[in-house]
């Protein structure tokens, strides 16, 4: 691990106030590499990268498969999964489109946007983003003092 992730990993893990119960970040890449949105083995190392850089633990081995396409708007790719301690990440790869779709879901707070959708654009050369962020279970916190 290089010091800059080291750094990264380092901030990631610091405690945050919880406010909610998890983050959602979704991902939609455009103009990206094709030939790197078609490599099976770049969508497994960006699956089995990223948890580590996050501070996540992963509790599966990532899958990835091809799915082909059908006649009504999918021209077929690569998807992949993980499940982590903290909830998965799935990618799905469009090298027809040079379109990406992400989901990166965590039961932690302070998700490191930016640095995700850097990872991103550097593995697969993404030129253009769209981005949802989701705040998960606001009223969770709630539950928890109740609980106790």
């Amino acid at each position: 691990m290089t010091v800059v992730e080291q750094l990264h990993l380092e901030k990631n893990l610091k405690q945050v106030e919880v406010q909610h119960f998890g983050e959602h970040l979704t991902i939609d890449g455009y103009l990206g590499d094709h030939d790197k949105l078609n490599d099976k083995s770049l969508v497994l190392h960006a699956l089995n990268t990223l948890p580590e850089l996050l501070g996540m633990k992963k509790l599966t081995t990532a899958e990835v498969h091809f799915a082909k396409g059908n006649d009504i708007k999918d021209p077929g790719g690569w998807s992949g999964f993980v499940v982590i301690e903290e909830s998965h990440i799935s990618i799905h790869t469009f090298p027809g489109t040079r379109f990406i779709s992400v989901d990166v879901y965590t039961c932690r707070n302070g998700l490191d946007k930016p640095y995700i959708l850097d990872f991103f654009k550097n593995t697969f050369d993404i030129e253009e983003f769209e981005t949802n962020f989701i705040q998960r279970g606001k009223r969770y916190p709630g539950l928890q003092a109740a609980a106790r």
